[in-house]
């Protein structure tokens, strides 16, 4: 996507949600850094901690396998598979339990067909096609001013994206309100080590927030650049 490339005034639009997302990507850093060096009374690490409470939700049947990369942990409801990264899968830290949990709180959501965690799955390849080609169709209408139809039909699409945007902060929210409760119930963490969980878990969902202000401003300012050249 080029969702910056066409410059003038109504980059006003963007400024607030380019600050916030900033903000949003050091909060994140500066939670998971500092989590990442407390280790937890248990010594569990986030794999056993995953596998534990995946156990006691009846989900003997979901994997957790190790993955690549540095916060690149999710859950794939298609295959059924818990994958962590390498800091989350054998660290004992504060930060590697509590992103455990959340994306254990993911599988969780699935096995009970948690509706807007059901609704993203089921938009992703429309959505994926769509904000695709976008911005082909945003681009061709910006230039060429005989074909305003073409603007029309690439904010539609792009719209798709900012649904998408919308529809996984409940998704986010949810799992890791998911996880906080299990691991206090499992008595994975202590009451003060699930304050630091918190932490992280409120920083990463800031980014969701940052990145679904950013979509929403940026249609915002598409619909405006449209009235403006009906005018």
């Amino acid at each position: 996507m080029f969702p910056y490339f066409y410059y003038d005034a109504t980059i006003i639009f963007l400024i607030p949600t380019i600050l916030l997302t900033l903000y949003a990507q050091n909060k994140v850093r500066s939670a998971y850094e500092r989590y990442l060096r407390v280790p937890t009374r248990n010594g569990y690490t986030g794999a056993q901690t995953a596998r534990a409470i995946l156990d006691n939700n009846g989900l003997q049947n979901v994997q957790i396998q190790l993955v690549p990369g540095t916060l690149t942990d999710h859950y794939n409801p298609g295959t059924r598979i818990l994958r962590l990264s390498n800091q989350v899968y054998y660290g004992t830290t504060v930060a590697s339990n509590a992103i455990a949990a959340h994306e254990v709180g993911h599988a969780i959501q699935h096995s009970h067909n948690y509706f807007p965690l059901v609704l993203r799955n089921k938009i992703v390849p429309v959505v994926s096609i769509a904000s695709n080609l976008s911005w082909f169709f945003i681009i061709a209408g910006l230039v060429i001013s005989a074909m305003q139809n073409l603007l029309t039909v690439g904010i539609v699409m792009f719209s798709m994206a900012v649904l998408f945007q919308i529809i996984t902060l409940p998704v986010e929210f949810d799992a890791s309100r998911r996880a906080l409760v299990e691991l206090e119930n499992e008595g994975i963490l202590s009451a003060e080590e699930i304050r630091g969980g918190k932490a992280v878990l409120d920083a990463a969902a800031l980014t969701y927030v940052a990145a679904a202000a950013s979509a929403v401003s940026q249609l915002l300012r598409l619909l405006f650049i449209q009235n403006s050249r009906r005018r």
